[in-house]
């Protein structure tokens, strides 16, 4: 470790790290870093611990500016970020959730084995790819009316499951129980409506991705039982998608709009990306309002896929879906704002927790987590890069106490899309993937070496972090053999 990193953060343990408010004046809170030292080292050439430390600056900042391991640069906030604010004299802010609002991740279980998939893997990747629309500025196969989306804004995944999409067991087992409340239509541009008509039901670009999974570690076998995951080799699938050019213009248009709050409100920042508005001025409750749109439809995208992925996998095995045992384990959202309670210096305060890259984790026994899973605790899906591996963990008390029940959701960058294109091909990787026995389709040979495993951290040092710090707790591991990518 460089001897100037040495002279800036302050080590609490093998697995936690702090800024001092004294690095920056200005710094409302300290940062708290959830890293490994060799991760460390990464950080530090990023730069990434400055935007930890301005986020420190934001009105009604409590306790810490937090950072997961797999941190890395964002817009304002960094992604891995987690911040949370007093309701009655903090700051919402549309860096701290992001452009695609509620990008989340859905994991579903199979009765199907590695053994009965393997021999099948290239057809039903074949069938997924041609039944899921995918690709930057993809459409659709929902032809959605303006008053359609309307309801979808303020419905969530429940309008697709009355629809036939899916199944009502879905929306138990998914976070919010598939719909924020608060959303409002009319706090969205035509703009944003605009460009989400069409996008309804698409996987999209990007690390957003469709993968065939199998069960290769399980580390807690009771818990996983109780969601349903009961042994190595079992084939289980993640959906990883967001809100696709809907919420990315919802959060351009706030970014602007949040941007004249500043000045209106008299607020400092060191950098204009942070932009804020009171959590309870007109401005912030708007953007509020429309993140919550964006993040019901992210939902009911995700509810579209599910059902069409489970379309495919009946078709390729010819079995009923009951046959199939595709139930829906969990969903969770990555980006979002959430105005929930904690205890801080001993009474309860409603605070604005912002989770950027980060995925929310509660407890056993909390009135949040479904009631299948309250004895246990919340599911917390991490996905890793499609060459190595994903996590199952659940969320802990610790969490709680430390991270405003937050830990980490996913591998993280180590290298930018455009780095990786230039360092890569896109038809090597395909080859490589293949020499371990994962077959993939994608919309480009670019969208490959853009999300190539060399251009991510290892998610498995990620999560022993997390694991260690005690802010989620690992249940089960998978590893890919098929993946169909935008």
């Amino acid at each position: 470790m460089t001897s100037r990193w040495k002279e800036i953060i302050k080590k609490i343990d093998d697995y936690r790290w702090e800024i001092p408010t004294s690095y920056k004046p200005g710094m409302l809170v300290p940062g708290r870093i959830f890293a490994s030292e060799s991760m460390l080292e990464h950080i530090w050439e990023e730069q990434v611990f400055q935007q930890v430390a301005n986020v420190a600056f934001l009105p009604g900042i409590v306790r810490y500016s937090l950072a997961m391991p797999d941190i890395h640069w964002g817009y304002g906030f960094p992604i891995g970020g987690v911040a949370a604010t007093r309701v009655k004299d903090g700051v919402i802010s549309p860096g701290g959730v992001g452009f695609d609002i509620n990008c989340g991740v859905r994991l579903v279980r199979t009765n199907l084995t590695e053994e009965e998939v393997r021999p099948k893997i290239e057809q039903l990747v074949i069938d997924l790819f041609t039944n899921i629309p995918s690709g930057l500025g993809s459409e659709g196969k929902i032809r959605a009316s303006g008053k359609e989306l309307g309801e979808v804004m303020v419905e969530g995944s429940r309008w697709a499951v009355e629809r036939g999409y899916g199944l009502p067991e879905d929306i138990v087992a998914t976070e919010e129980s598939g719909c924020m409340k608060g959303a409002r239509a009319d706090k969205v541009s035509d703009k944003a409506k605009k460009r989400g008509l069409p996008q309804l039901g698409t996987l999209g670009s990007g690390n957003h991705f469709l993968e065939v999974a199998v069960v290769d570690e399980l580390y807690d076998r009771d818990a996983a039982k109780v969601m349903g995951i009961e042994d190595l080799g079992q084939v289980l699938l993640l959906i990883h998608t967001g809100s696709r050019g809907f919420g990315h213009q919802i959060c351009s248009d706030y970014v602007e709009l949040l941007g004249q709050a500043v000045k209106k409100y008299g607020i400092n920042l060191p950098d204009r990306q942070l932009a804020c508005a009171p959590v309870d001025s007109p401005e912030g409750k708007d953007y509020l309002a429309a993140m919550a749109s964006a993040a019901n439809y992210a939902w009911t995208n995700r509810q579209f896929i599910l059902h069409w992925t489970r379309e495919s996998f009946a078709r390729v095995f010819g079995k009923s879906q009951a046959e199939l045992g595709m139930r829906q384990i969990y969903d969770v959202c990555h980006n979002i704002a959430k105005i929930e309670e904690y205890d801080i210096e001993g009474k309860p305060e409603k605070l604005c927790v912002h989770r950027k890259g980060a995925t929310r984790a509660f407890p056993a026994g909390h009135p949040d987590v479904p009631e299948a899973y309250r004895a246990i605790g919340q599911p917390v899906l991490i996905p890793g890069d499609m060459g190595r591996y994903s996590f199952v963990a659940l969320g802990t008390e610790a969490a709680m106490a430390e991270t405003f029940g937050s830990t980490c959701h996913g591998a993280g960058r180590l290298k930018s899309r455009g780095a990786a294109k230039r360092s890569l091909k896109g038809a090597d990787v395909a080859r490589s993937l293949a020499a371990r026995g994962i077959t993939v389709k994608a919309e480009s040979m670019a969208s490959l070496a853009e999300e190539a495993p060399q251009a991510y951290k290892d998610v498995s040092e990620v999560v022993e972090i997390t694991h260690q710090a005690g802010i989620s707790r690992k249940v089960a591991r998978t590893k890919p053999i098929g993946v169909i990518k935008g």
